[in-house]
C-alpha cells in the first residue's frame, strides 16, 4: 500500500499525465477535423444516455437527459458541421430507432431515425447496452442487480448468478452455470437489430458515413480493484466486464459487416474506470457531474476524440 506522501506524489503525477494526454487531445481536434475531409453538411447523432452525456452539465431534452458536451456536439463542433441534429436519449433500446420511447407512459422521444434524412452525411450511432436487460430499465437492472446482490453475498458472484444461472450440482457436487443470458441476448437479439438498423440508416441516407460508437472501459478486468471502492463483488466485476467486452466485439463485427466504422472507445479510456483514481466514468457515488456508472465530461470529450479518430 502506497504511505500518503507516496500516494499524493502518486496523485498528483497521475493529475499531471492526464492533463498532458486531454491537452493532447484537444490539440488533436483540429488535426483531426482536417483529416476528416469536408465539413458535414448534415450530421445526427442517435443512441443512449453514454451517447446522450446523461448527467453531464449542461442538460436538456427533459428526461432524455441530452447534454451539450456529449461526444456528438463534440465531434460535430471540433468537424465544424453545417447542420448537426441531436436526438439521443438516456434509457434507449434499439427499438427507439423505430419507435417513440416512453418513461412512465410519457412519450419522451420520437423515433430516433426520423432525423436521418436523404442529406444526412454522417451519423454517429451509440446503442445496445440497455438491450442486455430483459425489462425497461436497461443497464439500471444490471447495476441494481449487481448491487442488491453484492449485499446479500459479498464475497461471491450473486450478479453472475443470475443472468449466467449459477447452481449447485450435487450430482458432481460443485458449481455449475448455465446458459449465460446476456451472452445470448448479445447473439440473439443485439446484433441482429443493430445491422438491421444500419441497413435503415444507409437505406434513408445513402452517402452517409456511419460510425458505431463502442461502450468505454465502465469496469477494470481485475475486480479487486473495486474492492472498497464499489458496492459491486469483485467476481461479478470481472463478469460484467466481460459482458462489455462480447458487447463491443458484437458491435464492431456487426459494423463490420453492414457498412459501419466501429469506434473504439475502451481503450482510449482504459484505466480510467469507475474503480480508478482518476474516473472519466463516475460510479455509484459520483465525483463528477455525470449519471453513475457513465462518462463525465472528460470521458466524453475522450470519447469524441476516439469518433474524431476514426474518421481519418
Amino acid at each position: 500500500m502506497l504511505r500518503p506522501a507516496r500516494k499524493s506524489r502518486h496523485l498528483r503525477n497521475s493529475t499531471a499525465l492526464a492533463a498532458v494526454a486531454l491537452g493532447a487531445a484537444l490539440a488533436l481536434t483540429s488535426t483531426s477535423a482536417q483529416a476528416a475531409g469536408a465539413a458535414p453538411k448534415h450530421y445526427v447523432a442517435l443512441g443512449d444516455s453514454y451517447a446522450a452525456g446523461a448527467g453531464v452539465p449542461s442538460q436538456s431534452a427533459g428526461l432524455c437527459l441530452r447534454s451539450d458536451r456529449n461526444y456528438g456536439h463534440l465531434v460535430a463542433a471540433a468537424l465544424k458541421s453545417g447542420r448537426y441534429t441531436d436526438v439521443t436519449c438516456s434509457a434507449a433500446k434499439i427499438k427507439a430507432m423505430t419507435q417513440p420511447q416512453y418513461d412512465a407512459f410519457i412519450r419522451v422521444n420520437d423515433p430516433q431515425l426520423d432525423a436521418v434524412t436523404a442529406d444526412t452525411d454522417l451519423v454517429t450511432l451509440g446503442i445496445g447496452g440497455n438491450d442486455l436487460a430483459a425489462s425497461d430499465l436497461g443497464l439500471g437492472e444490471l447495476v441494481a442487480t449487481c448491487i442488491a446482490g453484492a449485499v446479500v453475498n459479498p464475497l461471491g458472484t450473486p450478479c453472475k448468478d443470475v443472468y449466467h444461472h449459477g447452481h449447485w450440482d450435487w450430482s458432481s457436487m460443485s458449481w455449475q452455470y448455465g446458459t449465460d443470458d446476456l451472452a445470448e441476448r448479445i447473439r440473439t437479439t443485439i446484433a441482429p437489430q443493430l445491422a438491421d438498423t444500419l441497413k435503415r440508416i444507409h437505406a434513408k441516407a445513402p452517402g452517409a458515413r456511419v460510425l458505431l460508437v463502442g461502450y468505454p472501459s465502465v469496469l477494470p478486468a481485475d475486480g479487486s480493484k473495486c474492492i472498497l471502492r464499489q458496492p459491486v463483488t469483485p467476481g461479478d466485476v470481472e463478469y460484467m466486464h466481460g459482458v462489455l467486452n462480447k458487447l463491443n466485439a458484437a458491435l464492431k463485427s456487426t459494423a463490420a459487416a453492414n457498412g459501419a466504422t466501429y469506434v473504439d472507445t475502451a481503450t482510449p479510456t482504459l484505466g480510467h474506470d469507475v474503480c480508478s483514481d482518476d474516473r472519466w466514468i463516475e460510479g455509484a457515488l459520483p465525483g463528477s457531474p455525470a449519471v453513475p456508472f457513465h462518462p463525465n465530461a472528460t470521458g466524453e470529450q475522450v470519447m469524441a476524440q476516439a469518433v474524431l479518430a476514426a474518421l481519418k
